[in-house]
């Protein structure tokens, strides 16, 4: 990969092999700079690596154009962020529904709400992100990413932002659907109790896997 700006490559991820089974749960963990999450974003088809492939699903991500890459995430992924990226414009139900609306499913905000009431915020279905406490925007956050039902879920740093209290209902609730889906779940995060949640936790530093195994 190369440094936005500048065209000077930088090496983020060394010769990492990583594989994951369907509906496994799997930890990413590893200090600050060490590629976690740029292996996210190389999964869902974000980024770009300058060497190796990608195969998600079935799907060789690396020759794929931008239209083609659209299609494969809204297909078969949901990406959940630490600083849950809601568009502060619309409503909790309204930002569900935009992933919805954009693959033209129907009654999408009917679906949004059916949503919204599985994380446990019916009765915030109508409020704006302003009037909702970080938790929740979490909530809303993960029904938006699991509003069409991918088969893999992407959590990048999803308890970042949120007390002890409130980052373990947030893990209780991807572990829930996880099981609940049948889904793969694949997370990177700092916190050890997180991780200890997961069936396999793999660590980086420097961009190399230094413990855990890559095999599924």
């Amino acid at each position: 990969m190369r440094l936005p700006g500048t065209g000077q490559p930088v090496t983020i991820l060394d010769g990492v092999s990583l594989e994951v089974a369907a509906g496994e749960v799997v930890a990413i963990t590893g200090p600050s700079g060490s590629g976690k999450s740029t292996l996210l974003g190389l999964i869902a088809g974000l980024d770009t690596p300058s060497a190796g492939s990608i195969t998600v699903d079935g799907v060789e991500l690396t020759g794929l154009g931008e239209t083609q890459l659209a299609r494969f995430r809204r297909r078969t992924l949901g990406f959940v962020f630490q600083s849950y990226h809601l568009i502060p414009t619309l409503t909790a139900v309204e930002n569900v529904a935009v992933p919805l609306e954009l693959a033209g499913a129907p009654e999408a905000l009917v679906t949004a709400r059916r949503r919204l009431a599985e994380v446990g915020l019916a009765e915030r279905a109508d409020h704006y992100p302003a009037q909702l406490s970080g938790g929740e925007q979490q909530r809303v956050a993960i029904a938006r990413a699991v509003a069409l039902a991918p088969p893999l879920l992407l959590a990048d740093e999803p308890t970042g932002n949120l007390d002890s209290a409130t980052g373990g209902q947030i893990v209780d609730l991807l572990l829930g659907l996880n099981r609940e889906r049948r889904s793969t779940l694949l997370l990177v995060t700092h916190d050890a109790s997180l991780a200890a949640c997961a069936g396999r936790a793999i660590a980086l530093r420097d961009g190399r896997v230094v413990n855990g195994s890559g095999a599924g």
